[in-house]
């Protein structure tokens, strides 16, 4: 094992440092222009018993399922060029990269997210944010459960986690105590869910925007 950082900054992606809700948006306006109201809500409903079943969202995965239902339907393999061809750097938030350029002054930054194998790399990658970490990509079925990977692979004496879901942060802090600080990004449904807000503990530092942190002391973060 390396000799522990100082400090290294853990970061989410989806609705953290890119608009995923938006992406979700433009994704349910293409099924159903193309495919039908019906159609479409037949996949939300595959994409949603897929998640309960595997803890994260799978689109190509519920894509498969949808397929099995409608195998003669060639249009499918359209629906498929719209999630791969997607133009995630349009989605990547204002500020996000400068964040992210910001932080690697003051310590590694990895970026710490849920997801497929596929899809979500992918994701990560034709955005933009893969590189903007030098490659330092972490994606597990749940992340909370794998902070113990986390620390073999990037030691450090004091972690910053930063994601917009008050659950996430909190399991962590469980574990990690007062080695890590958490960051609160107001950004999407989740850190705008009334039982979420209610249910779970506030983070150590709360911003509006994933771009404030482009302008914040290391004192700020960590205070």
């Amino acid at each position: 094992m390396s000799a522990p950082e100082e400090i290294v900054f853990l970061l989410d992606v989806d609705n953290t440092l890119l608009d995923n809700d938006h992406v979700v948006a433009d994704l349910r306006t293409h099924l159903t222009e193309q495919f039908g109201t019906t159609s479409s809500n037949r996949y939300w409903e595959i994409f949603e018993t897929l998640r309960s079943e595997l803890g994260y969202a799978d689109y190509l995965g519920a894509l498969q399922r949808y397929r099995l239902e409608r195998q003669c339907d060639t249009r499918l393999m359209l629906m498929s060029s719209f999630l791969i061809d997607y133009p995630f750097p349009t989605r990547v938030f204002p500020g996000a990269l400068d964040a992210l350029a910001r932080l690697r002054t003051l310590g590694p930054t990895v970026i710490l997210s849920d997801g497929d194998v596929v899809f979500q790399p992918r994701k990560i990658k034709q955005a933009g944010l893969w590189d903007a970490v030098e490659g330092r990509v972490l994606i597990y079925v749940h992340k909370e459960q794998m902070l113990g990977e986390v620390e073999q692979r990037y030691p450090a004496r004091r972690y910053v986690m930063i994601d917009d879901k008050l659950r996430i942060l909190a399991a962590m802090k469980e574990i990690w105590k007062a080695r890590l600080k958490t960051v609160f990004p107001r950004q999407g449904h989740y850190a705008h869910d009334p039982v979420a807000l209610t249910t779970y503990p506030s983070a150590d530092v709360t911003v509006e925007h994933i771009g404030e942190l482009a302008t914040m002391s290391l004192e700020a973060l960590t205070a």
